[in-house]
C-alpha cells in the first residue's frame, strides 16, 4: 500500500500493557474479588459523572473488571445483580466461539459448505450460488444473501435471496448468522442450547438461557454472566487454566479482521483500531476507528439498544453495559459505545503524558528500514517497559517482543508491515518494509 500513512495514536489515560495475573470468580456463588478505583489510582471524582451519563442513557447495569476483579458494579432503578436482560446481537460472539469449539471437536469445519448441515435448498438462491456459501461466510457476514428483504431476520428459504456471490459483499444480516444454530445442532447431534450449556455456560459459571421470540435466537442472563463471558474472551478462551475454546488459531481469527471489506469485523465480533469500518444497514465504508475514544486493541460484542461487552487486552479490562435504548439508533450501539468511553477515560486516569507529535517522532526511531533481518528500536530513555509488535495490514500480530531493542523479521515474507511500539504511556504505529 504505497499510500499507507503512519498512524500515531496517543492514549494519555492508559494503564500498563503488561499483563497482571487474571482472577477468576468461583463457578458457584456470588463471590467476586474486588479492587477499588482508589487502589488502582483512578480518578474517583469522575465516577459520578460517568454514572450520571449512564443513568441518562437508560442503563440498567454497568460493570468494569480489571485483571478479572470487579472495579465498578452499578445497577440503576429496580435492576439488581440477579436481574435478567437480553444480550441482543452481543450474543453473536457466543455463537462465534461455539463454532470454534465444534470445529476443534472435529464436528465441522468452517470451510464446509453450509448446505452440508442445512441441506440443499436452505436458501432461495440458484443451487450453484448456494453452494458457494460456507460456515465461514456466515461467521463473517459475507454470505452474499440479500439483507434488504422485507424482514432480514427471516430464516425461511424464500427470504434468503441472492444478492452477490458469497465472500464478495459484507452486510450485517441476522438471518444467515441465526441459521448457524441449525448448523451446530446438526453437527453436534444436540440442540443448540444443550451444546452451548455444556461447552460454554456451565464451564464458566454463567447462568441464562436462549429464547426464540421470532426468527431470532436471543440470549438472556444476569449482568455478571455477561462479565464472565467477557473475562473468558480476555483470557483467549481459557477459564482459570481450563480450555473452553482450545484452539488459539481460531480465537485469533475471531478477534481479527475476517475479510477485506469491513476491516472492523472478525467472526461475529466487532474490532477497534482498524483503518475503516462499516455499519449495519449501509454499504458505506467509513474511514477511521470504530470507536476513536476507545483503546485501539479493543474488541467488542455489540447488541441493539446498547448491550455491550468491551474487551481491552492491553489493559486487562472488561466493560459491560446492559440496558434500554440510549437513543443511539441502529442495530449496534457504535456511537453510544464511543461516548461511554469518553466518560470512562476520565475515570481511568492513572497515567497521563502529554507529548507532542514532534517529541515522539524525535525520540522513537526504527532502523534500518527497509530491512531483511532485524529492525531495531531507539528506546526513549524516560520509558521503562515497552513492547514491539509487527502486524500485517489487517492488524494481525505476527511477531512480538517485550523489552528487547530489536526484533527479527527475517521469517516474514517481503512486503509492507506495521510496527507498533507500546509503553505505559504511549502507542506509536510505523510502517516498515521487509525486503
Amino acid at each position: 500500500m504505497k499510500n499507507l500513512i503512519f498512524i500515531i495514536i496517543f492514549f494519555t489515560q492508559i494503564n500498563p500493557i503488561f499483563s497482571q495475573s487474571i482472577y477468576f470468580p468461583p463457578l458457584i456463588g456470588k463471590t467476586w474479588d474486588t479492587v477499588s478505583v482508589q487502589q488502582l489510582g483512578w480518578c474517583a471524582d469522575k465516577v459520578d459523572s460517568l454514572y450520571g451519563f449512564l443513568a441518562q442513557k437508560n442503563t440498567r447495569a454497568f460493570l468494569v473488571l480489571k485483571d478479572g476483579k470487579m472495579v465498578m458494579e452499578k445497577y440503576f432503578g429496580t435492576f439488581t445483580q440477579d436481574s435478567f436482560w437480553y444480550w441482543a446481537s452481543a450474543g453473536k460472539t457466543l455463537t462465534g466461539m461455539l463454532v470454534g469449539i465444534a470445529q476443534h471437536q472435529n464436528l465441522l469445519k468452517i470451510t464446509d459448505t453450509s448446505s452440508k448441515y442445512l441441506g440443499v435448498g436452505w436458501t432461495d438462491e440458484p443451487l450453484t450460488k448456494e453452494q458457494l456459501i460456507t460456515i465461514r461466510h456466515q461467521l463473517t457476514m459475507s454470505s452474499g444473501l440479500d439483507d434488504a428483504v422485507q424482514d432480514n431476520d427471516c430464516t425461511i428459504d424464500s427470504c434468503l435471496r441472492y444478492k452477490a456471490d458469497a465472500g464478495t459483499r459484507w452486510a450485517y444480516h441476522n438471518a444467515p448468522y441465526t441459521i448457524l444454530d441449525q448448523v451446530i445442532a446438526t453437527a453436534s447431534g444436540q440442540t443448540f442450547s444443550q451444546y452451548f450449556n455444556t461447552n460454554i455456560r456451565n464451564k464458566i459459571g454463567m447462568n441464562g438461557f436462549w429464547y426464540k421470540p421470532d426468527f431470532n435466537n436471543v440470549y438472556y442472563s444476569n449482568p455478571r454472566s455477561m462479565a464472565r463471558y467477557g473475562l473468558l474472551l480476555l483470557n483467549k478462551g481459557i477459564w482459570n487454566g481450563t480450555p473452553v475454546l482450545n484452539d488459539s488459531n481460531y480465537f485469533n481469527q475471531m478477534i481479527n479482521t475476517s475479510q477485506n471489506i469491513n476491516l472492523s469485523y472478525g467472526y461475529l465480533t466487532w474490532l477497534n483500531g482498524k483503518n475503516s469500518f462499516m455499519a449495519p444497514g449501509t454499504q458505506i465504508v467509513f474511514p477511521g476507528y470504530l470507536c476513536v475514544d476507545a483503546p485501539a486493541d479493543m474488541f467488542a460484542a455489540l447488541g441493539k439498544n446498547g448491550q455491550i461487552i468491551n474487551v481491552v487486552p492491553s489493559q486487562n479490562l472488561v466493560v459491560v453495559r446492559m440496558g434500554d435504548s440510549p437513543t443511539d439508533l441502529g442495530a449496534v450501539p457504535i456511537t453510544f459505545n464511543n461516548d461511554m468511553w469518553k466518560y470512562l477515560n476520565k475515570v481511568i486516569c492513572k497515567s497521563t503524558w502529554n507529548l507532542s507529535l514532534k517529541q515522539v517522532e524525535s525520540e522513537i526511531k526504527l532502523y534500518p528500514n527497509p530491512s531483511n533481518s532485524f529492525i531495531s528500536l531507539n528506546v526513549i530513555q524516560r520509558q521503562t517497559d515497552f513492547r514491539i509488535s509487527i502486524m500485517n495490514l489487517n492488524g494481525e500480530i505476527l511477531l512480538s517482543t517485550i523489552n528487547e531493542n530489536s526484533i527479527d523479521i527475517s521469517a516474514l515474507a517481503n512486503g509492507y508491515y506495521i510496527a507498533c511500539i507500546e509503553s505505559e504511556k504511549v502507542r506509536v504505529y510505523r510502517k516498515i518494509v521487509k525486503q
